[in-house]
């Protein structure tokens, strides 16, 4: 898959940029979708430092924003590029606050922001197939025993707002599963996974007091990265589509994601998204 063409978002930090890193390695065409312009530029550069490459791109995007997410689609499909895998990466925990549409801000990050983005690029990975959408999930999505279809639209409640992170990693399933579904046939096949537990920014907003439990005995970013990295290019999983990972091996979601759950949370997405999505 050499030369092929990668967004991956968050990719300023962490695993993001470990996953960039590593493609850009491979003479991938590299995307860096990123909130803060600054950190993202500075991302570009540290890519293409390292690895010599001059096809590293910074693209603007605030997935809690989701006029920003159409604004980024916008300005990548107007590039003309193919777009060969998509890695929704960035996601936020243990914050609380709403998005600017009124969204509880870790189900509109890791989840709606992404559902928004992969929507307005479908077509691009369609055509430009075989393709994949890899989007990281957790093992927090265990946890999780549905969806409360009112809590997303108030703030998490409690210290560490682990149950609302919870039910953002369980809709990142689940919409990994639907999206199987209805792009069946068509070349793009769709992956969600467990990167581990990683020592990454997505902790930054976990009060200090609780930080240092939460985040003890990590994995650095780079190993995080290693199932991103599989389920982005292995051929052993090429034909796969709609099925859950962790440490680069099949395992069995949660079985709270059923396919009568993830269709109601595309209609729903789809409806708070119309709008945004061309």
């Amino acid at each position: 898959m050499d030369g092929h063409t990668v967004l991956v978002t968050g990719a300023n930090t962490g695993i993001g940029r470990a996953t960039a890193l590593a493609l850009a390695r491979e003479d991938w065409r590299v995307y860096v979708a990123a909130r803060s312009a600054a950190k993202g530029q500075a991302a570009v550069s540290a890519i293409k430092a390292a690895t010599g490459s001059s096809s590293v791109f910074f693209l603007a995007l605030d997935l809690a924003d989701l006029s920003s997410v159409r604004t980024c689609a916008e300005a990548f499909l107007a590039r003309g590029d193919p777009l060969h895998v998509l890695v929704n990466n960035a996601g936020v925990a243990g914050r609380r606050g709403l998005t600017k549409q009124g969204f509880e801000l870790m189900f509109g990050v890791n989840h709606l922001g992404h559902f928004a983005l992969t929507l307005a690029l479908l077509d691009r990975l369609a055509a430009s197939a075989p393709a994949r959408v890899v989007t990281v999930s957790s093992d927090a999505h265990y946890q999780a025993r549905g969806i409360d279809w009112a809590a997303l639209r108030r703030p998490a409640r409690g210290i560490t707002g682990l149950p609302e992170y919870a039910v953002s990693k369980l809709c990142n399933v689940l919409f990994s599963q639907e999206l199987a579904r209805r792009t069946a046939g068509s070349g793009v096949h769709t992956y969600a996974l467990h990167p581990g537990v990683v020592a990454s920014d997505i902790w930054r907003r976990v009060p200090w007091p609780v930080r240092p439990f939460v985040t003890r005995n990590m994995l650095t970013v780079e190993q995080g990265a290693a199932t991103s990295l599989y389920c982005a290019t292995s051929p052993a999983v090429a034909s796969d589509s709609g099925l859950f990972y962790d440490k680069s091996a099949l395992r069995e979601a949660s079985r709270v994601a059923t396919p009568v759950l993830g269709g109601e949370l595309w209609e729903r997405s789809q409806a708070w998204t119309a709008s945004y999505v061309a």
